[in-house]
């Protein structure tokens, strides 16, 4: 029996098998990042300076990367993906935070200004 060379058999030729993901779960996850987005917009307008300088960015950056980890999990299938798509996508989460890592520290260490009277 010869094999057709037109086949769909993913095992044969190396192919991962695809997840299906049910849309309850798609809508799920849409609202959760609707309640993020929302909650991104209310906490916009409370002064959490008053708790520590810069709990605002923080709060903000807390629900975005909540946000960011549903729609890489979900709706990029990392969820349901290799190990190396795992790892791939953990060194870029990785590699944000050294990014932020740097500007944090060159944002921290600077004065008032130069130019303040």
């Amino acid at each position: 029996m010869t094999e057709n060379k037109y086949s769909d058999n993913r095992e044969e030729h190396g192919h991962a098998e695809h997840h299906i993901v049910p849309i309850p779960l798609y809508l799920m996850v849409f609202g959760i990042l609707i309640v993020g987005t929302i909650a991104t917009y209310l906490v916009a307008f409370i002064d959490l300076d008053s708790v520590f300088a810069g709990a605002n960015t923080l709060a903000a950056l807390l629900i975005a990367f909540t946000k960011m980890t549903f729609v890489a999990l979900f709706f990029m299938h990392v969820k349901y993906s290799s190990r190396l798509i795992w790892l791939t996508a953990l060194a870029g989460f990785f590699w944000l935070a050294i990014m932020f890592a740097f500007t944090m520290q060159d944002y921290l260490t600077r004065g008032s200004g130069a130019f303040t009277k």
